[in-house]
Parts: structure tokens; sequence; C-alpha cells
């Protein structure tokens, strides 16, 4: 089966907002074995929309449109849906309804604008909107299947979810069940040390496929395997995995969805162990971090953003004379402040940071990415050198990786490679 996206959006054309749409369809269908041809973003212009369908359902099985279903006047996808596949609009009774109980359940009284979307292309069968207003259409013409859905990104996922990927995968049967494919995220290694130290790529995968796909958080290495049968897909995925593993295991931190304070979170929690945080640099992006887990207050005690230097004395109660001799972008800093934060807190562990963010405040001994990480418990207080780059806000993200990468290892007793 072959895929064409269409996002649209005069937003999307300007760049004021990122299509992070097309990235999450993208890879659901690719998961799912449906290589996709082209992704499409086109502003809310008719013309221009019709011109995209026609494009799409002449190259692709399937087509996915998001956008332009709103509620006002510069939403034109319904209308163009209507006009391509020479329909009509009929009300739909059960979005009438969908789209009342959610005005209820907030308190407002329903718009003219918004009964109207309780219209739809005849021709579509509807896609049940339970968190938003704009239903979704699914639409089987010619043996194509032609997919509309909202911009808005959670309602989109919860369709997509909910409705078109099991549809597709019942579509597929079993053929697309003879290929496996995982994700190992790793972090703390650049993508070309990642693949000088995995050595040659087609020994390692056998016939299957790997994508190094790098971020500011590290590499996710997307390994897709193939079969006579879904079991022996398998089986090459794992032993394709027990191998990268075995060369570069101490770099990988989790699978697929997971995310590096989800993992931590487990670890902490199945040792009975409490951190705390302190975060000059990072402005609290790392607390936030641990805290993005449900069940996070088993484990985050508190978190300071000690800022300033008086901050840092206050609070941490670190030595004056100390910040004034090692300035705070130091390794002793960064070592008293996970001391502090622990001392204070009364946790097991302390983990802190401190940097230069830019892209002003460096100076020749300290320049603009440079970052300190320490880190206490009841047996090591210690602290690490980082180096990254000339963005600031790409600097906050890596710093608050490394931080939480440092912890893990911490955790399970990982060195590092010196």
């Amino acid at each position: 089966m072959k895929a064409y996206l269409i996002s649209i959006g005069d937003e999307l054309l300007s760049g004021q907002t990122v299509n992070t749409n097309a990235a999450y369809i993208g890879e659901r269908l690719f998961q799912n074995q449906v290589e996709v041809l082209k992704t499409a973003v086109i502003g809310d212009n008719e013309e221009s929309i019709l011109a995209e369908f026609s494009d799409a359902i002449n190259s692709a099985d399937l087509i996915i449109v998001t956008g332009g279903l709103g509620p006002t006047h510069d939403d034109v996808t319904r209308k163009s849906v209507v006009k391509f596949f020479d329909s009509e609009l009929i009300l739909n009774n059960d979005v009438l309804m969908d789209i009342t109980d959610l005005f209820t359940r907030r308190g407002r009284e329903v718009t003219p604008s918004n009964k109207d979307q309780a219209f739809v292309p005849k021709i579509c069968e509807t896609i049940r909107n339970y968190s938003g207003t704009a239903p979704g259409y699914w639409i089987l013409k010619d043996k194509k299947i032609f997919v509309v859905v909202p911009g808005v990104p959670h309602e989109m996922k919860e369709m997509m979810e909910n409705f078109v990927m099991p549809r597709i995968s019942n579509i597929l049967g079993d053929e697309h069940r003879k290929s496996h494919t995982t994700n190992l995220l790793t972090t703390g290694i650049p993508e070309s040390f990642l693949f000088e130290k995995l050595g040659s790529i087609e020994d390692l995968v056998k016939g299957g496929k790997m994508a190094f796909l790098p971020s500011q958080f590290g590499v996710k290495l997307r390994i897709t395997s193939t079969g006579e049968t879904e079991e022996e897909a398998k089986d090459k995925l794992i032993e394709i995995e027990q191998q990268i593993r075995s060369i570069a295991g101490r770099y990988i931190y989790g699978k697929n969805d997971e995310t590096l304070e989800s993992v931590i979170a487990r670890l902490l929690i199945d040792r009975g162990l409490t951190v705390s945080v302190a975060e000059s640099c990072t402005g609290g992006l790392i607390s936030s971090r641990l805290t993005n887990v449900s069940g996070s207050s088993d484990y985050f005690q508190r978190g300071f953003i000690t800022y300033s230097n008086g901050a840092k004395v206050e609070l941490l109660h670190i030595d004056e004379d100390m910040i004034n001799k090692y300035g705070a972008v130091s390794l002793d800093v960064a070592r008293l402040m996970a001391d502090g934060v622990r001392a204070v807190s009364g946790t097991d562990i302390g983990l802190a940071a401190t940097g230069i963010m830019g892209p002003t405040g460096a100076t020749q001994d300290k320049p603009v990415g440079l970052v300190y990480i320490g880190i206490c418990d009841d047996k090591i207080c210690t602290a690490r050198k980082f180096k990254f780059g000339e963005d600031r806000l790409l600097n906050k993200d890596r710093t608050a990786q490394a931080a939480l990468e440092m912890l893990r290892r911490n955790l399970l007793g990982i060195p590092y490679e010196e």
C-alpha cells in the first residue's frame, strides 16, 4: 500500500505552525509497512486543494488529509471534498449530538457555525470526534481510501489511533505482519560515532533495514526485519537487537515510545529512591521532564532554579568563596550544587546543572555550550564536563538530556567511556 499525505493550512506554509501531524502520521504508517510516496503542504485555497487531491488519488492507494475542517470561513477542506467527489452535504445526527454534548460539558451554547460542522459529505463514513467539533471522513472510491481528519493534533491522533489505523491494519491483513519494526533509543553518542561503533550495517541487519534518526536528544535506530512468516520476522528482529545491544548497549536507554524520564521513573520507583534537582542554565527543564511522568511524586521531591550566585549560596548553602574561586560554571560548583540540593532536600540523589547557554555570557575560557552536570548519592559525589553547540534552546534540551542520562547511568551503574 502506498500513501500520500496532504496537510492543509496557510499557517503551515507561513511557518507559523510546525507541521507535526505529517511526521506523526508518516511514523504510524511506516510502523504498519505503508510506504509514504509524498507529503504535501498547501494553503487554504480550493483550487490548490482540488489539484492536490487529483495528484494524490492518481498516484496512491491511501490519501490522508489533515486540516481545514474548522468552523470559520478559511476552512475550505470540507467544501473541496464535496466538490472533488461530486457529492453533497447531509446532516449527521451523531455528529450534531457529539458537538452539543461537547459544548454542554464546557458550559457553552452551541454556535451556528459549529452546528454547521454536523453537515458532512454524503459519500463519507464519518469518524467521530470526541474531543472537538469537526468530524473526520472515511471515503472508499474506486479501491482508493481517502481519509480526512482535523488539523488539531490531539483530535487527529485520537482518530488515527481509534479508527484509521485499525481499519488500515484490517485491510492490509496478514501481509504486513511479515515485516516487523522497532526503534532503539540511544543518547550520549553522536550519530557518526554510533555508526562507526556498529561496524558493517549490512552484516548486522542480515537483509533487514536500519535508519539513523538523530535529534538533540540522541539517535533513534529504526530497525526493520522481514521473513517468510511473522515468527521469522520477529526472530530476526530480536537477533538484530541483541547484537546491537552487545555493541552499544550502554547508550541504549529505551525502545519505541519510551522516554528517558519514563525509564528513569521505573528505575527510581523499583529501587525506592528519591531525587532532587538544582538547575541554573536549564531554568527548570530537568525538573519539568522528571515530572512529565504520572506518579512522579513518588520519587521527585524538590527542584530549585538557582540561576544567580546568590540563589546558590542562599538555597543550596554553597560557600560563596568557592563560587568566586572556581566560577559558577565549573566542575566544582556543579558538584557542590548536587551535594547541596541532596542535603537540603533529604533525598537519596542530588542532580545539578550549570552552564553557558548563549549567545551571551561566554568568556575566552568558558565558551557558549560549556556545561557541567553534577550528581551525588550516598556513595559518590561527582561532576562531568560537556561541550554543546551555539544555539541556546538546543543547549537547554541537550543539557537536560545529558543530566537525565547521567542519572540513568548512576542508577544502573554504567560508567562513561573515557
